[in-house]
């Protein structure tokens, strides 16, 4: 494990994965799909927009955001990124 890993927290499955790729275990996938350009496309920055937000539910998402070690307005995105996907469905429809 290198200096850069030794500092993040990982996982039981997280360490196994390190693993088998330091060890060279995992071998590239030749399906041909650019999974690093859509990954990059993904994460995009195009826009900056504002939005108001009620105080409580903005503190409710900075908590939550604290406790998965992300900022709250990356897990902003990802659940709008999420939702406008598909992937994140409003169960009331």
């Amino acid at each position: 494990m290198n200096e850069k890993t030794k500092k993040l927290l990982l996982d039981e499955y997280e360490s196994e994965i390190l693993e088998a790729y330091e060890s060279g275990k995992l071998v590239p996938s030749e399906s041909g799909i650019d999974f690093q350009a859509i990954a990059r496309n993904t994460i995009k920055k195009n826009q900056k927009i504002n939005i108001r937000i009620a105080d409580n539910d903005l503190a409710a998402l900075k908590r939550r955001a604290a406790r998965e070690g992300i900022p709250y307005q990356t897990l902003i995105r990802s659940v709008l990124h999420k939702y406008a996907s598909g992937f994140l469905k409003d169960p009331v429809l």
